[in-house]
């Protein structure tokens, strides 16, 4: 089951999630993908243990290909974080609990 603390993101509400005093990082994804469904679970952990210091949302691909193609996004899944509204790093591929939690930092 998906954590409570994963926001889903969309062309309405994007610009105005990433907007936030904390560090947010969008997980770039979809269904059909495999290194994607193996990442999830990772994301729902670092959401559960971020909570309040960090915002965790994900971008389904598929369904806001805008976005995508707005942050140049070739690959999946892509960690972009960011801070302040501003891009900050880039993770292309899975990665480790302990790397996208320092990604927060």
């Amino acid at each position: 089951m998906a954590s409570s603390f994963v926001k889903e993101l969309n062309e309405s509400n994007f610009d105005s999630e990433i907007n936030a005093d904390v560090p947010v990082l969008v997980d770039f994804w979809a269904p059909w993908c495999g290194p994607c469904r193996m990442l999830a679970p990772v994301i729902d952990q670092v959401a559960e243990e971020v909570k309040e210091s960090a915002k965790i949302c994900k971008v389904n691909v598929d369904e806001a290909p805008g976005i995508a193609a707005k942050f140049g996004i070739m690959n999946i899944p892509t960690l972009l974080v960011f801070k302040k509204g501003e891009l900050d790093k880039k993770m292309v591929g899975v990665q480790s609990k302990a790397n996208i939690i320092a990604s927060l930092a």
